[in-house]
C-alpha cells in the first residue's frame, strides 16, 4: 500500500445544529483576523455530535473482534486507540486531502471542462494490495471531493470491502455555508462522535435520498439514520 492507505494494529496483535454554529463562527473569526487557514491536520475545540449510525455500528465493533477497518480522514488519535483496543487491525486514508491537494487535473475537454486522472488517484489514494474490509469509516469524505472521483471511489470500496462489511457515511444535504464546514470526525464510547475543525475544502454536492440510494445501488442494503441537523446519516451494507 502507498503511504497514504496506513495500518496501524490492534495493540493484542502487535450534535446538534448550535454544534455547529459554535464551530462555524470560531472558523470564520479565524478567517476575518487573517489567521492562515489550517494546515493538515486538525484544530479547535472537540465538539460532541449524537449519532445513531455510530451507536448501531459500534455494537458490531465490540462484539467483533479482529476486524479490518479503513478510518478516512486526517490521523485521529482517537479514533486508532479505541478501534485498536477493541482488537481491530485499523487502515488510514485521508482522501479529501490528497484528491484536493494533489495535481490531478490533466486538463480540460472540448466544452473547457477538468479532465482529472481518475485511476492516479486511486493508484495513491486507494491502493488496497487485494485487502479486504469488514468496515470503512467514510464520514463526510464524498461532499468534498471532485466529482469525477465519487463513483470510482465508491466502487473502489465495494471491491475492497468484504460481503457483509459495512460503510458508515454521513452526506450532507444542503450546501449552505454554516453547515458544510468540513470536520474531523472522533470516535467515542458512547452514542456521540466528536467533531474537530480540520483543513478547509470547500463542499461540492449535498446528497438527496435519491442520489444515495442511486449511488450505492450495487450494494446490498443501506440504513438512513435521522439526524436534526443537514447531515443524512447511513450504515451500507456490502
Amino acid at each position: 500500500m502507498t503511504e497514504s492507505c496506513a495500518e496501524v494494529r490492534p495493540a493484542s496483535a502487535v450534535g446538534s445544529r448550535g454544534n455547529f454554529k459554535l464551530l462555524s463562527r470560531w472558523l470564520n473569526k479565524k478567517q476575518q483576523s487573517g489567521a492562515a487557514a489550517p494546515a493538515q491536520g486538525i484544530n479547535g475545540p472537540r465538539v460532541p455530535r449524537h449519532s445513531g449510525a455510530w451507536a448501531a455500528l459500534r455494537k458490531r465493533l465490540q462484539s467483533e473482534p479482529g476486524l479490518q477497518i479503513i478510518d478516512i480522514g486526517t490521523t485521529s488519535p482517537a479514533n486508532i486507540n479505541y478501534l485498536t483496543g477493541l482488537g481491530h487491525s485499523v487502515f488510514l486514508a485521508d482522501v479529501v486531502f490528497d484528491a484536493c491537494t494533489g495535481s490531478w487535473q490533466a486538463g480540460t475537454d472540448a466544452d473547457d471542462q477538468p479532465v482529472w486522472n481518475v485511476e492516479g488517484f486511486l493508484e495513491q489514494a486507494l491502493k488496497f494490495s487485494g485487502r479486504k474490509f469488514d468496515v470503512v469509516l467514510l464520514w463526510t469524505a464524498l461532499d468534498y471531493l471532485p466529482e469525477a472521483f465519487v463513483e470510482p471511489v465508491v466502487a473502489r470500496l465495494f471491491e475492497a470491502t468484504s460481503p457483509g462489511g459495512q460503510v458508515l457515511a454521513f452526506c450532507h444535504t444542503r450546501t449552505n455555508v454554516e453547515e458544510s464546514t468540513h470536520y474531523r470526525f472522533h470516535v467515542t464510547p458512547g452514542d456521540d462522535v466528536e467533531m474537530q475543525l480540520t483543513q478547509q475544502f470547500p463542499i461540492q454536492r449535498a446528497f438527496t435520498n435519491r442520489s444515495i440510494k442511486q449511488l450505492f445501488a450495487a450494494w446490498s442494503d443501506y440504513r438512513q439514520f435521522l439526524a436534526k441537523d443537514s447531515v443524512s446519516e447511513l450504515i451500507v451494507t456490502r
